[in-house]
């Protein structure tokens, strides 16, 4: 029987672009959506994670003094049964263009008010689209 404690330790962005919509992705295979970003290798930091999963999975390059942390998060992983994954989340504005990359079989830029019809994620959806919301009123 699986770990129902095991954690997934993760960096991600909450990516916002120019006319104030995010960055969701959905990975080769899943049905969620997702703020972009992955697993922290071992020696990485966060932020270092961060800058090299973004690099991977959308060709974007970030300024470390541009990612602001906005703290740590913990729910239930969308893609590993019985884990939880703890996601160390950034606040990143761009106005650069991103392709998807690697593992990434899809992106939308939504509105983080009215993400409409699709399946996020339950770290995106519980936690992190309402506390980006908590902040813009």
């Amino acid at each position: 029987m699986p770990d129902p404690t095991r954690e997934i330790h993760i960096a991600a962005a909450l990516l916002i672009g120019p006319d104030g919509r995010t960055l969701l992705v959905r990975k080769r295979g899943t049905t969620a959506f997702m703020q972009p970003g992955g697993k922290i290798d071992a020696g990485e930091t966060p932020l270092v994670a961060l800058r090299r999963e973004l690099r991977e999975e959308l060709a974007l390059e970030v300024d470390a003094a541009a990612a602001i942390h906005l703290g740590r998060f913990s729910a239930p992983a969308a893609n590993e049964t019985d884990a939880i994954v703890v996601a160390e989340i950034y606040l990143v504005h761009t106005s650069a263009a991103v392709e998807p990359q690697a593992e990434i079989e899809e992106i939308r830029w939504i509105d983080p008010a009215a993400p409409g019809e699709i399946e996020l994620a339950p770290l995106t959806g519980a936690f992190i689209l309402p506390a980006w919301r908590a902040t813009r009123r």
